[in-house]
Parts: C-alpha cells; sequence; structure tokens
C-alpha cells in the first residue's frame, strides 16, 4: 500500500513538474517526439503498403499461378536478364496444351497475354489502354466480375470473334450515357463488339486498374502474333497444394523440355505468396533502417532527459534535503526522480504518436499511398520511449538519492 502511494505522490510530482516548466520540457523530448514520429510513420506506411499489396496487387488469388519466360522477384540483376533471355524461351502454346492435358493438381489453367496500345470509339481515343488476349477462363482466374454483359465462351475464342470485355474505366469515358453492350470500339483501328463490362477494382498506388480491354486469346494471337509475351495462369483444386501443383507443372514443363536434373529452369512460376513475401522482404529492410535511425534519436533524446534531470536535481537539492529530514527513504527519491523522467520520455512518445497519426491521416486523404496505423506501433512507440526515460534517469536520480540531507538543506533554494 505504501509502495502504491508512494508511487502516486511520485507521479503527482513528475506531473508538476512537467507542468511548470512546458518549454524545457517540450525541448529536452524534441528527440523522443521525433524517434516516435518517424517509428510509426514508418511502420503504418509499412503495415498499409502489406495489408494493400496482399488484398488489391495481384490478381491471382490466394491459390494461383503464373507461369512465365522470365521473372524477377527482388533484387533487379541486369547480368541475370541478359542470362535468360539467352536461355529461356519463349512460351508456346503446344507447351500450353501439354501441360493443360497433364496436370492433375490444377482447376483451371489458361492462356494470357498482354501489350498497351490505344482505343478509341466515336471521337473519343484512350492512349495506354492495357489490351490483354486470354482463354475463355480468364475472368475467372484473374477475378474480374462481370457487371452487364457476358465474358466470352470458347466457341468466341475458337472462331477468333472480334469480341470485347472492357473495364469500368473504357465504360465511363466512352460510354457515359448509353449502354455499352452490341456497340463497337476500335482497338488499333480494327473494329470489336463489347460483349461486357467489369465491376470496378480500384487503383493501386494511383494507377487504374480499369483501363482495360479483354479480347479472346485467338484474336490476339491474329492480331499480334503468338510469340511474344505469352503466359500460362493456373489455379490449383486448393490452396493447399498450391505448392505441389506448382512442383507438379514445373516437372511436366522441365520434362517437355527435356531438362536434365542438374539443369536450371528455362521458365518461372510466381504466385501471390511469392509476390507478397518479396514485397515483405523490402519492407523489412526499409523497416531495419528506420529502426537504426529511430535508435539514434532515441539515444540522443535519451542523453538530453539525462541532462536536464541532473540540473533538475541540482535545482531542488534543497527540496530533496527537505523532504529527507521529514522522514523520506532514499527510495522514494529514487522513484520520484525515475518516474519524473520516464513520465517526461513517455509523454514524448504520446506526442510522437498523435503526430504520427495526423501524418498518416492526412498522407491517406490526399496521395494514393495506403497508411494504416497498427496499435502494436502505438504501444512500442510509447513504451519504448518511457523506458529510454527509464534507463537514461537511472543516473541522476541515484544521485538524488545519494544526497545527504544535512549538506542538502546547506544549499541555496
Amino acid at each position: 500500500m505504501k509502495t502504491n502511494a508512494s508511487f502516486v505522490e511520485a507521479a503527482r510530482l513528475a506531473m508538476d513538474s512537467l507542468r511548470s516548466s512546458k518549454l524545457r520540457s517540450f525541448l529536452t523530448l524534441l528527440g523522443i517526439i521525433l524517434a516516435t514520429t518517424t517509428l510509426i510513420a514508418v511502420m503504418s506506411i509499412i503495415n498499409g503498403m502489406n495489408m494493400y499489396i496482399a488484398e488489391n496487387v495481384s490478381n491471382m488469388g490466394a491459390d494461383g499461378f503464373r507461369i512465365v519466360r522470365m521473372a524477377f522477384i527482388g533484387d533487379w540483376d541486369p547480368k541475370k536478364f541478359l542470362e535468360f533471355q539467352k536461355k529461356n524461351p519463349q512460351l508456346k502454346v503446344d507447351e500450353f496444351e501439354f501441360l493443360k492435358s497433364k496436370a492433375t493438381l490444377v482447376k483451371e489453367f489458361g492462356l494470357a497475354a498482354s501489350r498497351s496500345t490505344k482505343v478509341s470509339h466515336g471521337g473519343e481515343t484512350e492512349e495506354s489502354v492495357s489490351v490483354m488476349g486470354g482463354t475463355a477462363n480468364y475472368a475467372v482466374i484473374n477475378n474480374y466480375q462481370v457487371d452487364s454483359g457476358r465474358f466470352f465462351t470458347e466457341v468466341d475464342e475458337r472462331h477468333h470473334l472480334p469480341a470485347a470485355f472492357i473495364g469500368s474505366d473504357i465504360r465511363q469515358r466512352m460510354f457515359p450515357n448509353v449502354d455499352p453492350i452490341g456497340k463497337t470500339i476500335n482497338i488499333e483501328g480494327r473494329p470489336f463488339e463489347v460483349i461486357g463490362t467489369a465491376k470496378p477494382k480500384g487503383s493501386v498506388f494511383g494507377q487504374s486498374q480499369d483501363l482495360f480491354v479483354i479480347i479472346p486469346i485467338e484474336t490476339y494471337f491474329k492480331m499480334y502474333g503468338a510469340r511474344n509475351g505469352m503466359a500460362y495462369i493456373a489455379v490449383a483444386r486448393d490452396q493447399t497444394v498450391l505448392n505441389q501443383a506448382q512442383d507438379e507443372v514445373r516437372m511436366l514443363l522441365r520434362a517437355y523440355r527435356h531438362l536434365k536434373p542438374k539443369q536450371d529452369d528455362t521458365f518461372a512460376i510466381i504466385s501471390s505468396d511469392s509476390l507478397v513475401n518479396a514485397w515483405q522482404q523490402l519492407t523489412g529492410a526499409i523497416a531495419a533502417t528506420a529502426v537504426a535511425v529511430v535508435s539514434v534519436f532515441m539515444v540522443v533524446g535519451g542523453v538530453v532527459i539525462m541532462n536536464i534531470m541532473l540540473a533538475v536535481v541540482t535545482e531542488r537539492t534543497r527540496e530533496i534535503g527537505i523532504r529527507k529530514s521529514v522522514g523520506a527513504r532514499r527510495q522514494d527519491i529514487l522513484n520520484q526522480f525515475l518516474v519524473e523522467s520516464s513520465m517526461l520520455a513517455g509523454t514524448g512518445g504520446l506526442i510522437g504518436v498523435l503526430i504520427a497519426w495526423g501524418v498518416a491521416v492526412l498522407v491517406r486523404t490526399v496521395t494514393p499511398v495506403p497508411m494504416r496505423l497498427p496499435l502494436a506501433s502505438v504501444v512500442i512507440g510509447v513504451g519504448l520511449s518511457a523506458a529510454v526515460g527509464l534507463f537514461f534517469g537511472i543516473y541522476p536520480a541515484r544521485q538524488a538519492a545519494k544526497l545527504d540531507p544535512i549538506e542538502a538543506l546547506r544549499a541555496e533554494s
């Protein structure tokens, strides 16, 4: 009970000290405030982007994967790029047919290709539209939902029909007040009939995901050829067999290409997990750098707090003597200054949290950068600040506790 009363008294005295010297307290806390703001702002950006990447960037879903000619996940290496250019052949339709007929752990298997080009209707022209060619299951594999009309079928694909499934941006800009179904758009001057529209997907870091046109893969090959930019897209039978499905496809394609056991793959397989993991590795490196910077701020802030607390001990020497003369123990004096230094730093941490929260709201409102303030970062920020104050307050508190009451009473007030 006595310990609790002593702590409450120490906290009250600490708050009185903070209120009586507001400017000095603020300047003392500047390092802690900067450190906490930096820490929480970086954690908010990383947390927001991690969640955004996991939810929106990849259309493959938790059980989807792709086979591409080459892929770089992580560090870009121009040497490896040139090496892959030489040894990795273009994917081919006959390989796709072989994999489709032999793979047993794959629920959906399709072809995809894309390019950026010009699309027009009437007097409206859109540059840099993503024109994608796909098999009839393209929408299912890539999670495109039909808003109106329909997606094309295998019959449309086999007959090389000029059918187009358009994104919501194309619909809004070229058909703002009319139903686009049955209307004609031109892709590089070639007419295509709109058979369906997609539900909006939104944007990723300010880049729209709805400025696209999807056409049957055979029609795409007829226009642009079947040699470049092709990918195989697949969905495993279940998320639990995703890795096994990838291994099966890898084994089949290696066998089809007659690769020896010690030879490297001449293709690449990517999935949502691999993209998210690569992103998290990158953000992990950013977080480590931020922690290093924050540590420097925290140490500087801690040293400032220690110096200020030593000055406070000198200012209150007579007060300490009076308290000791009326029965205050060394532990009571020690507790008072430890609580004061930790509350001082903890207040700085709390101010840093509020500033970081304001920054997060502002950035999220005026920019496409997603920021989410995780509760753990708030706890870490305030807790770490208080711990720094406690650690750097030990020496001044011990100096205060060791003062001789007689000598202290002789000090000038």
